[in-house]
């Protein structure tokens, strides 16, 4: 739970201080780097079930300390990955409920069943503005796009990041069914393996069902020459005022340097898995949930 280093995600972490070694340390954001380097260490299949802690805001799908499953696969990629994820909650909804279709807590019915989906991030948002959009698209034009939509902007951005909040103003809270969002901005994925068609695009997903994202999943990054790239890009980052940026974590690369096998993963909040099936707010998927006191 405790690292030296905070990374598998981008979020914000909470920090602490070791007095024995006289250190600072991190409550974890995520599992992943260390779990690939169960991959390294030749476990073709790890998943893990924990905490994990992020020093964000607070809402109906978000929490600051939660449930994450995270699992790998040797030799998959980001299509392995999401058959494998549409499976498992598939499987949950019938063990729980005896069906793929669930009724909610507000009488309403949704369906899991069938086939899911798929759309790209580029392309549905070429479609929501009406022009292309491609990696090649200039960040001056993108934050032109976002400042005449009243997109909020981040003080530290880049074109991934531009391109990620304009697509979430057209579609993040309207994804009612489920749907695979795919392909996304390499600066926006640092542990990523870049798209083997596409370049400037990462093989990424994003699993929406009604209305919130609640999984995700990659072809991983087992290049330990770009992963020190994309760490360096992260760093200076953080260095500019992004405190969701990620630190470079030395043992994570000198591990890919022994060998990681392509692998596919894939990261879900158990809490929101929770609240797909049931309608339930995350404080109601929690049995002690943390809250702000009255005084």
């Amino acid at each position: 739970m405790l690292q030296t280093v905070h990374g598998g995600a981008a979020a914000r972490p909470f920090t602490t201080h070791m007095n024995a070694f006289d250190i600072d340390l991190y409550l974890r954001i995520a599992p992943e780097l260390f779990l690939k380097r169960c991959l390294v260490g030749g476990i073709d299949r790890v998943f893990e079930i924990n905490r994990d802690f992020r020093n964000e805001g607070v809402d109906a799908t978000h929490a600051p300390e939660f449930t994450m499953l995270e699992a790998y696969q040797a030799y998959g990629t980001y299509d392995t990955i999401g058959a494998l994820t549409k499976e498992l909650i598939q499987k949950a909804a019938v063990d729980a409920f005896g069906s793929t279709k669930v009724t909610l807590l507000n009488g309403e019915e949704y369906d899991f069943g069938g086939e899911w989906k798929q759309i790209t991030m580029y392309g549905s948002l070429s479609e929501a503005l009406g022009e292309e959009i491609t990696p090649e698209t200039s960040v001056e034009h993108l934050g032109a796009i976002a400042d005449k939509l009243g997109v909020e902007r981040d003080e530290v951005e880049n074109h991934g990041k531009l391109v990620e909040h304009l697509w979430e103003h057209f579609y993040e809270d309207k994804l009612y069914e489920p749907t695979f969002v795919r392909d996304f901005p390499v600066e926006t994925s640092p542990l990523v393996k870049g798209h083997r068609t596409k370049p400037g695009m990462v093989e990424k997903w994003d699993l929406y069902v009604r209305g919130f994202e609640l999984a995700t999943g990659y072809s991983e990054l087992n290049d330990p020459v770009v992963q020190r790239e994309r760490f360096v890009a992260q760093a200076k980052d953080a260095l500019a005022g992004d405190v969701e940026a990620m630190d470079i974590d030395e043992d994570f690369i000198e591990a890919l340097g022994v060998g990681m096998p392509p692998a596919g993963g894939m990261g879900m909040g158990i809490d929101r898995l929770l609240i797909a099936l049931t309608g339930a707010t995350i404080r109601e998927t929690i049995t002690f949930p943390l809250v702000k006191p009255l005084r």
